[in-house]
């Protein structure tokens, strides 16, 4: 067990309530002797440790990170529990009579939390709790014929949470969904009701068509309402979480990569080749991306890991292996998201600290492909290796048409009709699919793509091959093993 963190240089100085310490310090999850419940945080405050097993790594996590961001806000824990002084409070207040809680209409509700998150999430975490207040919103107003369309309801609730736009007059297309909402929007603790939590519980877990929504989509929308009832407790709008009660809608979707999208060794050499015959000759507009796509298919890059890498992250020998040292990334959100009022977002690696990087070795082929790019491309005045054809941050939907030309022009009409390397991002899965079957343990390949082991394990599990006569061998030499 590893030391990660301890309180900080808040707590020098700084007094604390009777029966609290600034004195903690957080361990990494471990794992637990448990079969339901496998993964343990444990913490220590004034020499006392604290505890906790999850059922998943993930809920371990993040129970870490609220731990830890607790910590960075130099908060006093409570030594005989462990838990940070904001809990105890809100604990504290749940105890409390309901008579003494405040009313809000949902709708404002969610424009003050959105306004009390904004400055410190990020501009993908911004667009995906804006998505989860709006699902749920269409549960939580006056239920009427003359109501608007739930589209408009949902485009109007994103529209209006992002702070810069509450002073602003409205797009006339939602001034009526917008009307709707101010008048008719259903008080917070409308939540306690169990025919609305049901309703709620619909929203999150199936599109407007009535179709199930995606898996992923269904697990960022309930964090998502998560956190606003928790916000919603502290601000004694709810006595206590709702959802803890609420049992999860099982869909069909999966998060779990199909294999008819990985392309194999000469289905990817045509595509890199076509990649380079986008566009007009001059003007190169696909050949400055055939490296980009290419980091992606020898390396695992996420699109919006290779948007933002630079020259001075690649070491690339004239012979044998070389590096890619990842150090951020440039993920894509609309521009009402970012603070820079640009597209794209710079942020720290996917599941990293801030200031933690990632190097991953690529094997000669890729080299000897950047070496070339570098060669005729050169770099942005920021060191990057990819630009667009104005020497700017490579757009999504400039990487994607380059993308759906080249498939036309490699693949047959049976393919491309097909979901064979339907999207860029295909080709980190046929890497990483291509590593796990070549035998690199998975743990080596969770560190080379950001990703947790039990994430590979999960997403990639069909898509192994070539091991069933290894593992039925080795099933026979221990049966015919002599004791």
């Amino acid at each position: 067990m590893s030391n990660s963190t301890d309180s900080g240089p808040e707590q020098n100085g700084n007094s604390s309530p009777e029966g609290f310490s600034l004195d903690v310090r957080l361990w990494k999850v471990t794992k637990a002797q448990s079969k339901t419940r496998p993964y343990q945080l444990r913490w220590l405050v004034a020499g006392k440790v604290s505890s906790k097993t999850f059922a998943t790594v993930g809920l371990a996590d993040s129970r870490r990170s609220e731990l830890w961001l607790a910590m960075k806000r130099g908060e006093a824990f409570r030594i005989e529990d462990g838990l940070p002084e904001s809990e105890v409070r809100a604990l504290a207040r749940a105890q409390e009579p309901a008579e003494t809680r405040e009313q809000l209409p949902w709708f404002t509700f969610c424009r003050e939390y959105m306004a009390m998150r904004w400055p410190t999430a990020a501009a993908k975490t911004r667009e995906g709790m804006a998505d989860g207040l709006a699902a749920v919103t269409l549960a939580m107003v006056e239920q009427d014929k003359q109501m608007p369309v739930a589209e408009e309801l949902r485009l109007a609730l994103r529209w209006a949470v992002v702070p810069a736009n509450a002073e602003l007059d409205p797009p006339s297309e939602l001034e009526d969904a917008l009307g709707w909402l101010l008048k008719r929007s259903l008080l917070v603790s409308a939540l306690e009701d169990p025919k609305i939590l049901r309703d709620v519980q619909y929203r999150l877990s199936f599109k407007l068509d009535g179709a199930p929504a995606a898996g992923e989509t269904a697990r960022r929308r309930r964090r998502a309402l998560n956190t606003a009832v928790e916000y919603a407790i502290e601000r004694k709008l709810l006595v206590e979480n709702p959802l803890t009660a609420l049992k999860k809608v099982k869909t069909s979707a999966s998060d779990r990569v199909d294999p008819r999208v990985l392309v194999n060794k000469s289905q990817a050499a045509q595509l890199l080749a076509a990649v380079s015959y986008v566009g007009t000759w001059d003007r190169k507009k696909g050949r400055r991306l055939v490296a980009f796509f290419a980091v992606m298919y020898f390396a695992a890059l996420r699109p919006s890991e290779a948007v933002g890498l630079k020259k001075s992250d690649c070491h690339l020998p004239e012979k044998g292996w070389g590096t890619l040292t990842l150090r951020d990334t440039h993920p894509v959100s609309g521009k009402q998201w970012t603070d820079s009022g640009e597209r794209h977002d710079k942020r720290g690696l996917k599941s990293r600290e801030a200031k933690d990087d990632r190097p991953v070795p690529i094997p000669p082929p890729l080299v000897a492909m950047l070496r070339a790019h570098l060669n005729e491309f050169g770099t942005a005045k920021d060191g990057r290796l990819f630009t667009n054809e104005r020497l700017g941050l490579v757009g999504s939907s400039t990487y994607w048409r380059v993308w759906k030309d080249a498939r036309a022009y490699a693949l047959p009409p049976d393919l491309q009709a097909s979901i064979l390397g339907g999207r860029p991002y295909d080709l980190r899965h046929t890497c990483i699919t291509t590593w796990l079957n070549a035998g690199v343990p998975v743990a080596e390949v969770a560190r080379r793509v950001g990703n947790s082991p039990e994430v590979i394990h999960r997403v990639y599990e069909g898509c192994i091959y070539g091991q069933e006569e290894v593992m039925n061998g080795k099933i026979e030499a221990e049966l015919n093993r002599r004791d």
